[in-house]
């Protein structure tokens, strides 16, 4: 059994019925949104935010329907996001399955993405969970905010590293941390407790994504570095790095190349070696480690249990994990 599936057995009995609740949330009476639903479900991820809603939950206490709810707003917020993403990215495939708008167009995708926000709504305001809308509300601004910033900023591919976290905080980091915060919440009705959670999960939600950002630069177990984020002209943290470091002249070569030439094969090859040289992987890694410690040296002022150690090696198993 590898670590991420020893983490699920500690929740194991609570995601099985989280999938039902689940299912059972998203139901609706009009027959097209409930087939898009059901297409919904059968191709969800890992459940990793469910995940850590559980988890955080479980640290202080008894799971209980809060904690239910808190997990299915998560989930469907996310959701909401991903299909609204999508649309925006004019993405045709999500996680090897074909995307909302791919079989139904644009405008379904966009009325299933506002019906799934509206769900996570009404499920927790007919249940009074104001504390957990909050928490979660505030996470879906920050994600907004996040992903117009990065637009307006990385047109210019001239990013600094502030602004650089300040994105990734937003955009990644924020639903990781209220995940983190509302599964507190629903256990200890603690400010102090749920505050810490949600710093411990916006610094894992930052490692996760620094360790996506390296991904782009292959490693020994993917093979040869895919570069698509060069392709992209998506700025991570390696290239800022080495943007911020090397020669003028080098670095007009590079945002060059990244504009003009970055669907050809050779040139995209080109920057990944520049960035290798420059020490961008070995800067972004040494980043990302420290998020991750940071984090888990929050977990140590609770008390140590079989729940802080899961959610110790999840963090972890994050920044380990070979895809």
């Amino acid at each position: 059994m590898n670590s991420s599936q020893h983490i699920q057995q500690l929740v194991k009995q609570e995601l099985t019925e989280f999938e039902e609740k689940f299912r059972a949330s998203v139901k609706s009476r009009v027959s097209l949104l409930d087939r898009i639903m059901q297409y919904i479900i059968k191709r969800k991820g890992k459940q990793v935010r469910p995940m850590f809603v559980f988890l955080s939950a479980k640290l202080f206490g008894d799971i209980n329907e809060n904690t239910h709810r808190a997990a299915a707003l998560v989930e469907l917020l996310h959701t909401a996001t991903l299909v609204h993403d999508d649309v925006v990215d004019e993405a045709m495939e999500r996680r090897g399955f074909f995307s909302i708008n791919a079989l139904w167009k644009n405008k379904i995708a966009v009325l299933v993405g506002d019906y799934l926000l509206s769900k996570g709504l009404l499920l927790s305001l007919r249940n009074d969970d104001f504390v957990t809308l909050k928490i979660l509300s505030e996470a879906v601004e920050k994600m907004s905010e996040g992903e117009l910033l990065q637009i307006e900023k990385t047109r210019k591919l001239n990013l600094s590293e502030d602004v650089y976290f300040e994105i990734i905080r937003n955009k990644t980091a924020s639903l990781l941390s209220s995940a983190c915060g509302a599964g507190a919440w629903s256990t200890t009705n603690d400010s102090y407790k749920t505050d810490q959670m949600k710093l411990f999960g916006e610094k894992a939600g930052i490692a996760f994504q620094i360790k996506d950002d390296l991904f782009d630069y292959g490693s020994e177990s993917i093979g040869k570095p895919t570069g698509n984020d060069i392709k992209e002209k998506k700025l991570t943290l390696p290239l800022i790095y080495t943007l911020n470091t090397i020669s003028p002249e080098k670095k007009r070569e590079l945002i060059y190349i990244i504009k003009n030439e970055n669907k050809r094969k050779k040139n995209v090859q080109y920057v990944i070696d520049e960035v290798v040289k420059a020490g961008g992987i070995q800067y972004a890694t040494e980043k990302m480690n420290r998020y991750r410690d940071e984090a888990i040296e929050i977990l140590k002022q609770f008390p140590q249990n079989e729940i802080r150690d899961g959610l110790e090696s999840l963090v972890r198993f994050t920044t380990d994990r070979k895809y």
